[in-house]
């Protein structure tokens, strides 16, 4: 038996099987972690959700910003984008019930000394503190058929989490910086706007994870969302996001003994220049 984990996958199916095989993952054996954006831009949104809807059992995945993108879409909250690859999902006879598993999936799982998120926690956070937006922000989006919380999450993503919000905008504060966090300005808060590697970012920011206090509590964070840092193994923390959906790879990496395998992409995707 052993725990794999894996990157973004943004709906690359044809890589994710491949990588699936070159690992000889078996799901009554083995388990499987995802890291969230299992959909958009690539070509296999649709298969990537049936697949991991079949083999719910034995994947456990975190919701990415992708994710909720397509949740907010299917409310009718958000707009679709240029670069959407969503059609097939939200046209699909079974879309009501991926859509339903897809909404239920946690913002953060954590398991012994490991814990999964899309993009990052705020610096200040424990992990208790994350538990507990996550508990509550599970709570509210499963038995919220009005799609509030969604809405909150979705017109306040420019906002960046702060203690002093109130507790709706606080929620969706969080829930965004937990899937789109890369660096923190001066100030600890979350810069959303930037993208691109740490050695561009503008002056006085530094990456989410330099002073985690989920770090400093002996925890080992497994986070995605970031193409720009890529691939990326330090003490304590894993990128796994090596920009598959941007002509890269698809990265796994077991949790028993830290072995990696990644899968130059297979699908037909458009190349970051």
């Amino acid at each position: 038996m052993a725990t794999w984990a894996i990157g973004d996958i943004h709906g690359c199916w044809q890589t994710l099987q491949r990588l699936l095989e070159r690992i000889d993952w078996a799901a009554t054996r083995d388990e499987l972690w995802l890291v969230g954006d299992l959909v958009n831009r690539g070509p296999g949104s649709l298969e990537v959700l049936r697949w991991a809807v079949k083999n719910r059992d034995y994947v456990t995945a975190v919701l990415g910003n992708h994710d909720l993108h397509l949740l907010a879409r299917a409310c009718g909250v958000a707009a679709g984008k240029k670069s959407d690859t969503l059609d097939a999902v939200l046209d699909a006879p079974d879309r009501d019930e991926l859509l339903e598993w897809l909404r239920r999936r946690p913002l953060m799982h954590q398991f012994g000394r490991f814990v999964l998120v899309h993009a990052g926690l705020a610096p200040e956070w424990n992990i208790e503190l994350a538990h507990g937006y996550v508990d509550a922000i599970g709570v509210d989006c499963a038995g919220d058929e009005s799609h509030s919380l969604l809405t909150a999450i979705y017109g306040k993503r420019q906002n960046p989490w702060h203690v002093d919000l109130p507790r709706e905008d606080q929620l969706a504060a969080a829930a965004v910086t937990m899937t789109r966090i890369r660096m923190v300005g001066p100030d600890g808060r979350a810069v959303l706007d930037f993208t691109g590697p740490p050695g561009s970012a503008p002056d006085g920011c530094r990456p989410w994870f330099v002073s985690s206090a989920v770090l400093r509590q002996g925890y080992n964070v497994i986070f995605g969302h970031w193409a720009m840092l890529g691939m990326y193994r330090t003490r304590g923390i894993v990128c796994l996001d090596s920009g598959c959906v941007y002509g890269g790879r698809l990265s796994a990496l077991r949790l028993d003994d830290g072995r990696v395998v990644q899968q130059e992409v297979l699908d037909e995707v458009e190349a970051r220049g």
